[in-house]
């Protein structure tokens, strides 16, 4: 973000609150080795895609430098099942699940979005072609659900990925379908219809991560229930972070141009929100929208307007509810505090 607003939930927090959290290289350490053994099973085209889609290898196999993303859905897996008291190898078969998951849709993601580049390179699809890039999300699909159904206790593991993969597409799809609605209206799409898409989208792949773990360890309900509970509102609190970055971060940072989703007319939620506000600037901006205005002009009015603010509480609202679901469960400190860690860090991130 710019340097006026580097930290998204409280402005005036210090730099170090942006910092990436040591459990994210921990987790990423304690998962990789089964990861990599995982992705090795795949045909060895579609595993170098897959190696190429984690950040692990360069197209032609060749090695890579870097560690790839951020291992967030690793790292709440491998936490919800420490949180939990479940076995570590729990939290291991849940975390390469997970990750093999979020690598697929990424896949199907950028193609469906026409994305060009991920972590400043280009995607799967464009370095590898569109036909090949489906078929390695497929592979990673179906190889999430193999690593998932040869685990101890798999079974309840497998109906919880995929009952959050059905929630994952109807977010999509309603993700998608928002793209042709107007932005005035009747027809035009409200902040809770946002929530709803989001919580699909992004927060029931979380929640799953964050109760996957423990579903294998066989931990209570009741602690699985308040892990996914913390990681659906965590997933749309991200998103709605993202959706701030993608108006106002810096591109030196995110690797993404400026006012980018405001050029490409993606309906987020500082602008749903902004739209949904009485007064004329709220008015300007629909006329502006409408027209395919200056998108500078255009985050000047979304901030005039509220909606910059209505997304800063949202955010706030949604890490509340996840603060309130992990203090009220049956979980062991030392995991839950490494959790809310992960939550500073991922709502003041600037990335």
């Amino acid at each position: 973000m710019t340097a006026s607003s580097s930290a998204v939930i409280d402005p005036g927090a210090s730099a170090a609150c942006a910092s990436p959290p040591l459990v994210l290289d921990r987790c990423r350490v304690l998962v990789r080795p089964a990861l990599a053994e995982a992705v090795g099973r795949l045909h060895p085209w579609v595993g170098e895609m897959a190696a190429y889609s984690l950040g692990w290898c360069e197209v032609g196999g060749a090695p890579a430098a870097g560690s790839g993303g951020k291992g967030l859905r690793q790292a709440l897996a491998v936490l919800g099942a420490e949180a939990a008291g479940a076995p570590a190898r729990a939290g291991v078969a849940a975390a390469v699940a997970v990750e093999l998951v979020h690598t697929f849709s990424l896949l199907h993601d950028d193609i469906m979005d026409g994305d060009p580049t991920r972590r400043r390179r280009p995607t799967v699809w464009k370095a590898y072609g569109t036909g090949p890039a489906v078929l390695a999300g497929d592979g990673l699909f179906a190889l999430a659900v193999e690593t998932l159904a040869e685990a101890p206790g798999g079974a309840p593991g497998v109906r919880l990925l995929s009952g959050a993969l059905t929630e994952l597409v109807r977010g999509q799809a309603d993700d998608l379908l928002f793209a042709a609605r107007p932005w005035s209206g009747p027809e035009r799409v409200r902040p809770a219809a946002y929530r709803a898409m989001a919580e699909g989208k992004t927060g029931a792949l979380l929640g799953c991560a964050a109760a996957l773990g423990a579903v294998l360890g066989g931990a209570p309900q009741s602690a699985v229930t308040a892990l996914e509970r913390a990681g659906r509102h965590l997933g749309v609190a991200f998103q709605v972070v993202d959706d701030m970055l993608g108006i106002w971060g810096d591109p030196a940072v995110t690797g993404k141009p400026v006012h980018g989703d405001l050029r490409e007319g993606k309906k987020t939620f500082p602008v749903l929100a902004a739209l949904a506000s009485p007064g004329p600037a709220a008015r300007r901006l629909a006329v502006l929208l409408e027209s395919d205005g200056d998108p500078a002009e255009a985050a000047a009015l979304v901030e005039e307007a509220g909606g910059r603010a209505a997304a800063l509480a949202e955010a706030r609202r949604q890490t509340a509810a996840v603060r309130a679901a992990l203090a009220g469960a049956p979980l062991r400190a030392p995991a839950v505090d490494e959790l809310r860690s992960l939550l500073d860090f991922l709502v003041r991130r600037d990335l």
